[in-house]
């Protein structure tokens, strides 16, 4: 009997891996130059020329929604790696010292969590040039406090198991109980928590390259591709619904990618549900 999380995790897996491949194949599957400007063929309805129809300077749109995969996926793995990196490491200092420690690391998440993400994440690029290293920073430094608060949850629940103790017994530097005895015991939850966010890191993405906030033309991004077709939506459709497409299937990815794994690797998690 095929069970629920081995159905999400592959679906998932496949949608995931189908984008993956799109953007390491972009040169081979577009099939025009995302760049070229053409003006005689501006606002083309899709076609077997042009797959997705062209935009307002005649570029093909199924080109630049190919190469606007390698970006949603870079800005998702870099922006969750720096997440993942400074809430586990706030995470496991608060959950294993826990007392004054503890108190200082998660009232300082409490503080950040008190400001809307995405507001706060206007604020910070508003002051920023607008630019894909940019928007990945700024991604990753203000996402990483729900990773905090799963991580210290999980240390303060394995720190009080007997392997751990006896390592303290046996004298063991806190960095290598951490790092061996601790961290491996929580990666599960973590690498759940990334797969999940970088789902949300392509969604803020696409928000603020819409905005015009994030990823700058020429440079295609689904989110800046949705910004033409706002402004053109009542006889140009495709600008809107193809990008559209694409960031929801990758989404929908990630998201059935992370349910799947956790329903796989925390069968506790399945049995409560």
């Amino acid at each position: 009997m095929v069970k629920k999380g081995n159905t999400l995790f592959w679906l998932g897996l496949a949608i995931v891996f189908s984008f993956f491949l799109i953007a390491i194949f972009a040169p081979w599957i577009a099939t025009h130059d995302p760049y070229k400007i053409n003006l005689n063929g501006i606002f083309l309805p899709p076609s077997k020329e042009h797959l997705f129809g062209t935009d307002d300077l005649g570029r093909d749109v199924f080109s630049r929604i190919v190469y606007g995969a390698r970006v949603s996926l870079l800005v998702g793995f870099i922006s969750v790696g720096i997440s993942i990196f400074i809430g586990t490491i706030l995470g496991l200092i608060a959950g294993y010292y826990g007392g004054i420690v503890d108190s200082i690391v998660m009232r300082f998440v409490d503080v950040m969590l008190s400001f809307p993400s995405f507001f706060l994440i206007l604020a910070v690029i508003g002051f920023l040039k607008p630019s894909l290293i940019n928007v990945m920073i700024v991604i990753g430094f203000t996402s990483w406090m729900g990773v905090a608060r799963m991580v210290r949850a999980e240390v303060m629940s394995v720190k009080e198991r007997d392997y751990v103790i006896a390592a303290r017994l046996l004298g063991l530097k806190t960095r290598k109980i951490l790092i061996k005895h601790i961290l491996p015991n929580v990666f599960t939850p973590i690498f759940v928590t990334a797969t999940l966010g970088i789902a949300g890191a392509i969604l803020t993405e696409s928000a603020l390259s819409f905005l015009g906030l994030g990823v700058q033309p020429p440079t295609p991004s689904w989110g800046n591709i949705l910004t033409v077709g706002k402004d053109n939506i009542m006889f140009a459709w495709w600008l809107s619904f193809f990008p559209g497409v694409a960031i929801f299937l990758t989404v929908l990815g990630y998201n059935l990618l992370g349910e799947g794994l956790r329903d796989i690797l925390d069968p506790k998690e399945e049995q409560r549900k």
